[in-house]
């Protein structure tokens, strides 16, 4: 059974999310790949990159349940792979841009 494509964010809480760790983690993507079912995000693995993606992936995990995350690094790069069904596409575009 498919998730619902629905954020239990309200809007207050997701325009603080985007002010806050979202653009953070915006900021520093390096690169977007489409993969089957959604995009791998690069991301350098320096200062507190890691940290802050791993923090987002948390929160998003809490409030996006239609979403699956997936973080692996190595010594330089972060990626982040973000899956959902066709219908959460332009909810993961939105995302990250």
């Amino acid at each position: 059974m498919e998730l619902p494509v629905l954020c239990t964010l309200s809007a207050a809480e997701l325009q603080e999310r985007k002010a806050t760790i979202l653009n953070s983690v915006r900021n520093v993507v390096a690169g977007r790949t489409p993969i089957p079912q959604g995009y791998r995000y690069e991301f350098p693995n320096q200062g507190t990159v890691s940290q802050d993606v791993r923090r987002l992936v948390e929160l998003e995990q809490q409030c996006c349940k239609f979403l699956s995350f997936n973080v692996t690094e190595d010594e330089n790069t972060i990626r982040l792979d973000v899956i959902g069904q066709p219908a959460a596409l332009a909810v993961i575009e939105n995302l990250f841009g």
